[in-house]
């Protein structure tokens, strides 16, 4: 049997990242690159098929690229989507903290009140104050969020890595985040959607644009995100939710009567099938009207699958009839029809008779 490093985190393989901007050179050629937000998602990857596939679902042109701070090329395609249809995986699937990087790496690690690298208090609530994120970039740790979703139409078993520096960002996905992992306690798979939206502040009389990513339960109603985990296939078809469930094939009953010997067992029948819902309790409904009808056929000694009547001695009337004459012609009287009498006890509910409780 396999064994674990309990102190190891466990996680999918990446596969890529999903990215809101980029960058595109300055005019000065002496000056760090301009960033660009982006109207919509835009995924890379070091596998040119994902990206190539990415492509094919999502539109754009596939394109090698190198990230800033790295030599290491890679592919990338900015995508014609403004929306993805995503998974998100079992147990907490975001990670946020307040970061610096610097050429040797991430200086600091924050979680607003321990710096987790060097273990002291907040460096920059220490320096600057409760409005410190109100700062240069340069100068504080930023908010990071990080969040690795499935993209289920895309090659292969691992995640997609969404990663933001937005304040707003941060509190809008944390807050949609909590509200799903509450009913779910984490467990299970969650379709998701996830969109770029543009926003405005005024902070200190300034209008500040900015653009954060939505990420909400992707399921047909509200009630399905609160009401605990779904199954994977759910996850996998969240339609799927909103179906009428496929009613049990229903058993004959009538044919089960005919192939009864007794009336009891006909009332049986009727039983199964009150016990299951399929007939009224009143037996005003057509199903016990025709049980009904085929116990009075058994009590009068008629041959339930075909209608012929035999006496006490296994033949039917014609044949009976036809032994008591030489030539097989007799005198017959005609009379009026009447109305058959039927078998008390299969008159039926009260609740079908004899005992009267449903069984």
């Amino acid at each position: 049997m396999g064994s674990r490093i309990l102190t190891m985190k466990r996680q999918a393989a990446e596969l890529g990242r999903i990215r809101t901007g980029y960058s595109r050179p300055h005019q000065d050629p002496s000056k760090r690159r301009v960033p660009v937000k982006s109207q919509t998602f835009i995924l890379s990857s070091h596998s040119r098929e994902y990206v190539e596939r990415a492509a094919e679902l999502y539109g754009g042109r596939v394109e090698e690229w190198t990230p800033q701070n790295t030599k290491i090329a890679q592919f990338r395609v900015i995508t014609e989507a403004r929306e993805l249809r995503a998974i998100l995986p079992a147990g907490d699937p975001l990670s946020q903290s307040y970061e610096m990087w610097s050429g040797g790496g991430c200086a600091r690690r924050c979680d607003g009140e321990t710096e987790k690298l060097s273990g002291k208090a907040c460096i920059c609530l220490a320096r600057y104050g409760d409005d410190w994120h109100e700062r240069k970039p340069d100068e504080v740790c930023r908010p990071t969020s990080r969040i690795g979703v499935f993209l289920p139409d895309l090659p292969d078993l691992g995640v997609w890595r969404l990663e933001t520096k937005s304040y707003y960002a941060a509190d809008a996905l944390a807050g949609g985040l909590d509200t799903v992992l509450q009913a779910t306690g984490g467990k299970g798979l969650l379709p998701v959607r996830m969109w770029i939206e543009q926003r405005t502040a005024v902070r200190q009389g300034k209008t500040k644009q900015f653009q954060v990513v939505m990420l909400v339960p992707a399921l047909p109603k509200l009630r399905h995100a609160l009401s605990g985990p779904i199954s994977t296939a759910a996850a996998l078809d969240p339609a799927s939710l909103d179906r009428p469930a496929i009613e049990a094939a229903r058993p004959d009953y009538a044919a089960e009567a005919r192939r009864c010997t007794t009336v009891d067992d006909a009332r049986q029948v009727w039983h199964r099938a009150n016990r299951a819902g399929h007939v009224a309790r009143d037996g005003s409904d057509p199903l016990s009207l025709e049980l009904r009808q085929i116990a009075d056929d058994i009590a009068k000694g008629v041959d339930t699958t075909t209608g012929v009547v035999a006496d006490d001695n296994g033949q039917d009337d014609d044949e009976q009839l036809l032994d008591d004459t030489d030539d097989g012609v007799v005198d017959v009287e005609v009379v009026e029809d009447e109305p058959p009498v039927a078998d008390p006890a299969a008159a039926w509910p009260a609740v079908a008779q004899p005992g009267g409780g449903a069984r």
